[in-house]
């Protein structure tokens, strides 16, 4: 089992979709990542070499924002845009869509299950 960036990542896929276990790293950068390494994308992580995994886990700490170092930035950007009072400050401190979908119907995902309303049967 090869762990990267404190993440346990499946021995039997290939390298690139196993790297995209790791928060942050897609598909887009895990195929760079195997580039800069120089590891065949076509072979299994349990094929892999000590030496190879030494060298994709210090590429990634070195080039690539991952898990909670990324996960503490976003949250700190968006504590951010709450400070500041902004619109899209105002809708995360809502709970609502921020990038300009509806929300008389839908918007489900956000504001979570529906409530009813009393009285409001017609």
């Amino acid at each position: 089992m090869a762990r990267i960036a404190g993440v346990n990542i499946p021995t039997g896929k290939r390298v690139p979709i196993a790297l995209t276990y790791i928060h942050g790293i897609g598909p887009d950068t895990a195929r760079r990542i195997c580039d800069a390494t120089s590891v065949d994308q076509s072979r299994r992580v349990n094929e892999l070499s000590d030496e190879e995994v030494l060298a994709i886990r210090e590429y990634i700490d070195a080039n690539v924002n991952v898990e909670g170092d990324l996960r503490r930035e976003v949250q700190m950007n968006v504590k951010r845009l709450m400070d500041l009072g902004c619109y899209r400050g105002l809708r995360h401190r809502r709970n609502l869509p921020v990038r300009g979908q509806r929300t008389h119907t839908n918007a489900r995902t956000r504001k979570g299950p529906a409530k009813a309303i009393a009285g409001k049967k017609k």
